[in-house]
């Protein structure tokens, strides 16, 4: 019997859904079930994947309710204890699945395993997606210290049981994702698989393109409900913090993010010369940035983590944190040396 479950939500994902459904019927671990549900699609998607005659394939139709909704229903629906996700436009490496079940078997005991992952389009890959690389432990501790850690989505395989403990995806953010690491994080075991299992599709009209800077801020909300609850007080609405989190958005390593991200998007669609304006764009904005991504290819020995300064927040806790006092309040979170000793990028 089967004991992973294989997360596919769809949403007018044509014509990128036949490549990536393939690459998940082609592995060279066939047990598993897919769990394809269809988020109220009005492409052809739902069609194509009513006329794939595999018993894996399970298909569920929805009317339209959202990305964090599809998922929460994909721990719901999974009648296995795994679930590995993987989004309609991404490609499976032909080994996914058994690298998998090879550390499934290792770390049975695990909340959660995270891969390698390239940026992928046309047929190309240039890039690594910035994860990061540690030990369980390692995680924990960078979480305890307040920063966010660094996981691609796409190359997840959640404990159903465990994740569903722990509240499943929140928010409609296009941050369902940190927001579930770090709560993760705290409670069991991450574990690495360094291994490539996904090629992750950049493209100009993809969610996480079109929406960075949205992203970025709510990241900071991420971070900032991390901190809350690290020290006990209670958190706001992002309503309500949500123009004070994005003062401190760092507007020239967003730009530098952006352009890099076109320019792998440009390299990808052989415009060579408008990739190379988009690098140039990218240094200008921020050197530093720039060159902790290049050297991010070559070492990957480099821990890397997101957020920024925990102490950026705990300076606002009169607007941020408004309805504490200086009774009973805990000790800052361990930043010291070992947040100082890692990159933050």
């Amino acid at each position: 019997m089967t004991n992973l479950t294989i997360g596919l939500p769809v949403f007018n994902a044509m014509p990128f859904l036949k490549e990536s459904l393939g690459s998940l019927l082609s592995q060279t671990d066939t047990d598993f079930t897919i769990l394809a549900i269809d988020d109220g699609s009005i492409d052809s998607g739902l069609e194509y994947l009513l006329s794939v005659r595999d018993p894996r394939l399970k298909v569920i139709t929805q009317a339209h309710r959202g990305l964090t909704f599809t998922l929460n229903r994909m721990l719901q629906e999974a009648d296995t204890p795994w679930l590995m996700r993987h989004d309609a436009d991404d490609i499976a490496l032909p080994d996914r699945v058994a690298a998998t079940k090879r550390f499934i078997h290792r770390f049975p005991h695990a909340g959660m395993f995270y891969s390698e992952a390239r940026y992928y389009q046309n047929g190309r890959t240039i890039g690594t997606f910035r994860s990061t690389r540690a030990t369980p432990d390692e995680l924990r501790r960078i979480t305890e210290s307040g920063y966010l850690i660094a996981i691609c989505h796409p190359t997840v395989t959640l404990n159903v049981q465990k994740t569903i403990a722990l509240g499943g995806y929140r928010f409609d953010l296009h941050i369902e994702d940190i927001d579930l690491w770090w709560r993760m994080a705290l409670k069991h075991d991450i574990q690495y698989v360094p291994e490539l299992t996904t090629y992750f599709r950049h493209n100009t009209a993809s969610v996480s393109t079109g929406n960075l800077e949205y992203q970025s801020i709510n990241t900071l909300y991420v971070q900032y409900l991390l901190l809350s609850h690290l020290r006990g007080w209670p958190a706001l609405s992002n309503e309500r913090v949500r123009s004070h989190l994005a003062r401190n958005v760092d507007r020239s390593r967003l730009a530098c993010r952006e352009a890099l991200r076109r320019a792998n998007i440009c390299y990808s669609q052989k415009q060579y010369l408008s990739s190379c304006r988009q690098l140039g764009k990218a240094v200008i904005a921020h050197p530093v940035y720039f060159a902790h991504r290049l050297f991010y290819e070559m070492r990957r020995s480099e821990l890397v983590f997101n957020g920024e300064d925990p102490s950026t927040f705990l300076s606002q806790r009169d607007i941020l944190w408004p309805d504490t006092d200086e009774t009973g309040i805990q000790s800052e979170p361990a930043m010291t040396e070992y947040a100082k000793s890692v990159e933050c990028v």
